[in-house]
């Protein structure tokens, strides 16, 4: 019994089978979603080959503290913004031994909300040492606090597969 959809088992297998295949390492710096992303690829045998550790920074403190988001970052442009999505990438990179990192963070609901950042708005940033910066804005909608997390661990392996093609 899995503790995740099929597809996101068969996702994440597969990620960690390219990672594998190539020798390369993985960093996860999760918000929103508490870490299920490192849960999502650990559920896999022998993804200790290629998870290095995760990183869940759920509070303002933990993201400076753990990751080296900037103060100033989350005073202008809050928790939940592509600069702090950014940040927390590169934090998850410069503290792990991984070769691409992955970071989240967003409103799952189904409170938090405002006109500017609704529930559903989930920020993503991936990054490998060889420069490749991606980041994705999703607006997965108030579909249920279970099914925001369970979108973004979906879009979460898609970056990473995309940021270790431009690492091999």
């Amino acid at each position: 019994m899995s503790l995740f959809p099929t597809e996101i088992e068969t996702q994440a297998a597969g990620l960690i089978a390219h990672f594998r295949e190539r020798q390369l390492m993985l960093a996860t710096a999760e918000s929103c979603t508490g870490g299920l992303i490192a849960g999502a690829l650990t559920e896999i045998s022998g993804s200790s080959a290629v998870v290095d550790r995760g990183f869940v920074t759920y509070t303002n403190q933990a993201k400076m503290d753990l990751l080296g988001v900037l103060p100033a970052t989350l005073d202008q442009f809050g928790a939940v913004s592509r600069e702090t999505a950014l940040q927390m990438v590169r934090g998850a990179l410069y503290r792990s031994k991984a070769d691409v990192a992955l970071a989240v963070t967003g409103i799952a609901g189904p409170g938090g909300g405002s006109a500017e950042k609704p529930v559903g708005l989930v920020h993503l940033a991936a990054a490998s040492r060889s420069g490749r910066m991606i980041h994705r804005e999703m607006r997965y909608g108030a579909i249920g606090r279970g099914a925001v997390r369970i979108a973004t661990v979906a879009t979460a392996l898609e970056m990473l597969m995309e940021a270790a093609q431009a690492s091999a």
